[in-house]
């Protein structure tokens, strides 16, 4: 058994729940993924957002292999089958650029793992154990 040190990137549920099925095969953020994140293996921590009833959990491994800005709230919406983002959604389109990170990875877990103390977004030193 090793350990393994990676980064966590938090995605909120019941988001995660649509990426970890594959329905949902693009993160949209109002940022641009950092480079250094670009292509890398990252654990997908589940935080609970407001409808979650449970403490933030690693959930699965994820990778971003691309990153791009959308140019108008009409393209945002028309790549709703792949953001999965909806006008009634909280994370609509508003005043802020909205940015689109193509997920090319997502490894699940067999169980979620603690997740301990976490970021804001990105939580630094994340251990996995594998076999």
């Amino acid at each position: 058994m090793t350990d393994e040190n990676f980064t966590g990137i938090n995605i909120q549920f019941p988001i995660s729940r649509d990426i970890l099925a594959g329905k949902k095969v693009v993160e949209t953020r109002t940022y641009p993924i950092p480079k250094a994140y670009l292509g890398v293996t990252l654990l997908m921590v589940e935080t609970p957002g407001p409808k979650g009833k449970f403490k933030s959990r690693i959930v699965a491994k994820i990778r971003f292999s691309e990153c791009f800005l959308y140019s108008s709230k009409r393209q945002f919406y028309g790549d709703s089958k792949r953001h999965l983002v909806t006008p009634d959604s909280p994370w609509a389109w508003a005043d802020k650029p909205k940015w689109g990170w193509v997920i090319d990875l997502v490894e699940v877990l067999d169980e979620p793992k603690k997740a301990g103390k976490t970021g804001i977004r990105y939580t630094k030193n994340l251990r996995l154990k594998s076999l």
